[in-house]
C-alpha cells in the first residue's frame, strides 16, 4: 500500500498537538506556583490533589481508550471527540486558574475537582488525538513524519507560549514587589488562561476536519466482530511487550522532563535571579526542542528509531549538568546549555512513532487493534509521571522552600539538583527499557507485509 503524506496532513495533524499544548503548558508549568504563591495551598494537599486525580486517571485513561475504540459514526472512531471534548476542556482550564473565594478544606476540594476535571477532558481530547496518526497512516515511515509533525507541533507552540506566557500574566497582574516590579497574581494568571483556552477549541476543530480516518474499515476489517471484554482488552495489550518497553520508557522519560518543568520556574526565580529570565530560558529550550524534532526523521532513518532516542537522551542529560554545574544568570550560558539540554525534547516524536509500530506487532502478533487503548497506555503513562512528580513539591518544603522571599544557599542548592542533575540520571535510566526494544523499520514492514496477505505470528 504506497502512500504519501500530504503537507496538508502533517500540518493538520500538527496543529491538534498546538491545541494540545495550548490547554496543558498553562497545568504542567505554572499550576505549582499558582497553588502555593497565589492560591496559598500546602505541599501536602498539592500531592493529595494530585495524587488522586491520578488514582482516577488510572481508570479514566484506559476507559476512554475502550470508549474510543467502541465508537462507530460517519465521522469515524475518534474525530468526533476533536469536536466535542475542547469546549469542556476550555471550561475546566480556566476553572483550575480561578481563585475561588473559600478557605480550608472547601478550597482544597475545589480545586480539586476542577484540576480532575480538566484532566478527564484532556484525556478525552488527547487519547483521541493520538489514536488518529494509527488510522490517518499505516506506512511506519509515514506514521513518524507525522508524529514529528505532532513534535514540531508542540516545539512552535511552545517557543510562542514561553515568549508569551508569564509577559501576558504579568501585564494582567497587578501586584510589584518591593523593588516595584510586577508580580504575578491570580488575576494574571486566570486571564492568560482563559486567553489560551479559547484559542485552542477552533485549532482542534480545523486538526478534526484535515485528519479523515482515511485506513479505519481497513484497518479493522479483519478483526474479531465480537466485542471483547475491558479485561481481556487490557490483558492483550500487556500482552504486547514491545508496547510495554515503550510505555515504560516514556513514564520514566516523563518524570524527567515533566518534574522539571513543574519546579523549574522556581529554579529560575529563585536561583538563576528573578522570573525576567523565565522567557530566555524556556525560549532556548523551546528551540531547542524544535531543532530536536526536526532531526528526527533523519536521526531515526540512519540510527533507527530505538537508537536515536538513546542518542537524545544522552544529550538532554548533557545539557541538564552543565546547567547543574554552572546554575548562572549569564545569558549566553543559560541560552545555550538550555537549548543543549531541549534537545533531547524532540524525543516524544520518537515515542509516537514507536506505539504505532507497536500496534502492528500486537495485531500480528495476537489478532487484536486497540488504537485507543494503546493511546490511553501512553497517555496514562505520562499522566503516571505526573503523579510520582507530585511529591516534588513536598521536596521545595523539605529544603527549606518558602514563597515570595528569598532563599537559603542550602535551599537554592536543593532546588538546582532537583531540576538539573535528577532528571540528568532519570533521563539515561530512560534509556535501560529500549535495549530489548526490537522494532526496527524492517521487521515492521515484515510485520505489515503478512497483516496485508492475512497471516499472524501463529501461522508461522
Amino acid at each position: 500500500m504506497k502512500e504519501k503524506a500530504s503537507p496538508k496532513l502533517l500540518v493538520g495533524y500538527g496543529l491538534g498537538e498546538v491545541a494540545c499544548q495550548m490547554s496543558w503548558y498553562m497545568i504542567n508549568n505554572y499550576l505549582n506556583i499558582f497553588y502555593t504563591d497565589v492560591v496559598g495551598l500546602s505541599g501536602a494537599a498539592i500531592s493529595a490533589i494530585v495524587l488522586i486525580a491520578r488514582i482516577w486517571d488510572a481508570i479514566n485513561d484506559p476507559m476512554m481508550g475502550q470508549i474510543a475504540d467502541r465508537t462507530h459514526t460517519r465521522w469515524g472512531k475518534f474525530r468526533p471527540y476533536l469536536f466535542f471534548a475542547p469546549p469542556f476542556l476550555a471550561i475546566f482550564n480556566i476553572l483550575t486558574f480561578t481563585v475561588f473565594p473559600v478557605q480550608g478544606m472547601a478550597k482544597i476540594i475545589l480545586c480539586g475537582v476542577c484540576y480532575i476535571g480538566a484532566g478527564m477532558a484532556y484525556t478525552a481530547c488527547s487519547i483521541a488525538y493520538q489514536a488518529l496518526l494509527n488510522v490517518i497512516a499505516v506506512d511506519s515511515r509515514i506514521r513518524q513524519l507525522l508524529a514529528t509533525a505532532r513534535s514540531t507541533g508542540a516545539s512552535i507552540i511552545g517557543i510562542i507560549l514561553s515568549m508569551v506566557a508569564m509577559p501576558l500574566i504579568l501585564r494582567f497582574s497587578s501586584s510589584v514587589n518591593e523593588a516595584g516590579e510586577a508580580m504575578a497574581d491570580g488575576h494574571g494568571y486566570f486571564v492568560a488562561t482563559v486567553i489560551f483556552s479559547l484559542v485552542l477549541i477552533p485549532v482542534f476543530w480545523v486538526c478534526a476536519l484535515i485528519c479523515k480516518e482515511t485506513y479505519t474499515e481497513h484497518l479493522h476489517s479483519s478483526q474479531p466482530q465480537e466485542k471483547a471484554t475491558f479485561v481481556s482488552n487490557m490483558k492483550g495489550l500487556f500482552q504486547n511487550d514491545q508496547l510495554l518497553l515503550v510505555v515504560i520508557a516514556t513514564v520514566i522519560g516523563t518524570i524527567c522532563v515533566t518534574g522539571r518543568y513543574g519546579i523549574l520556574v522556581y529554579h529560575v526565580i529563585y536561583v538563576v535571579g528573578g522570573p525576567q529570565y523565565i522567557a530566555t530560558m524556556f525560549t532556548a529550550m523551546t528551540l531547542g526542542q524544535l531543532v530536536g524534532t526536526l532531526t528526527v526523521p533523519w536521526g531515526t532513518k540512519v540510527f533507527g528509531k530505538r537508537n536515536y532516542m538513546i542518542i537524545m537522551n544522552v544529550v538532554m542529560a548533557a545539557g541538564f549538568v552543565a546547567l547543574f554545574l554552572n546554575p548562572t544568570n549569564n545569558p549566553v550560558f543559560l541560552i545555550g546549555a538550555s537549548f543543549i539540554g531541549s534537545l533531547g525534547f524532540g524525543a516524544p516524536a520518537i515515542c509516537y512513532g514507536m506505539v504505532g509500530d507497536s500496534l502492528e506487532y500486537g495485531d500480528w502478533k495476537l489478532g487484536k487493534r486497540q488504537e485507543g487503548l494503546a493511546a490511553s497506555m501512553l497517555s496514562f503513562g505520562v499522566k503516571l509521571a505526573t503523579a510520582i512528580c507530585a511529591p516534588v513539591v513536598l521536596l521545595l518544603e523539605a529544603v527549606g522552600y518558602v514563597p515570595n522571599v528569598e532563599q537559603a544557599a542550602s535551599t537554592k542548592m536543593g532546588i538546582n539538583f532537583m531540576v538539573n542533575m535528577l532528571p540528568a540520571i532519570l533521563a539515561l535510566v530512560s534509556c535501560i527499557p529500549l535495549i530489548w526494544y526490537k522494532l526496527s523499520d524492517k521487521r515492521v514492514s515484515e510485520i505489515r507485509a503478512d497483516l496485508e496477505a492475512g497471516k499472524h505470528k501463529w501461522d508461522k
